[in-house]
């Protein structure tokens, strides 16, 4: 596999060697023995996955605290925009975003470590979303910033006055008006 670092530090786009021939494809899209070593052995613990059609966002997520998460994300079928945003007060990308595309075809994944909001875009008709988290999902810890907040300057490649979100995702602060005790420190 191929490790090509992003503009964020610790957030890496992950390229898995594919075998194909006239039967298909293989290969491997986790190994605990790779990902240990890349990701200082933190050890995942869920694995989950969404379906959704075109125009939906979904994110920008984190959990707090104790309940912080690293995941490691990669679309099954179709294409998605996938973003990773610093919110780790201290760090010199503070506030700074990456965004990826993800697909079917291009078998990438990216890791993003904890300290990092996440969020997605569907630009295909429909994306299978599949992602693995290092901690439980804790409701009492969940948290977010708005998809589209202007200081962050994210394009999602997509239409953003026909967005499909949550209401959740529709009522999430700008992140100058997250209190700094529900960030991260860096």
């Amino acid at each position: 596999m191929e490790v090509i670092a992003t503009q964020l530090p610790g957030v890496v786009i992950i390229r898995p060697e594919v075998f194909g021939d006239s039967r298909g494809y293989f290969f491997e899209s986790f190994s605990v023995r790779r990902y240990d070593s890349l990701t200082g052995k933190e050890g995942f613990v869920q694995d989950n996955e969404s379906k959704s059609c075109r125009g939906v966002v979904r994110g920008l997520h984190y959990q707090k605290g104790a309940f912080a998460q690293a995941k490691l994300v990669r679309v099954v079928q179709g294409c998605v925009r996938d973003v990773a945003v610093d919110l780790r007060v201290g760090s010199p990308s503070f506030g700074k975003s990456v965004a990826v595309d993800l697909s079917g075809e291009n078998h990438l994944q990216l890791y993003i470590p904890r300290g990092f909001a996440h969020g997605f875009s569907v630009l295909s008709e429909t994306a299978v979303f599949q992602y693995k988290c290092d901690n439980y999902y804790e409701p009492s810890a969940e948290a977010g910033i708005a998809w589209n907040d202007p200081d962050l300057g994210i394009d999602w490649g997509l239409d953003t006055d026909s967005a499909i979100l949550s209401p959740k995702d529709t009522a999430r602060p700008r992140l100058k008006d997250v209190p700094v005790e529900e960030l991260f420190i860096y």
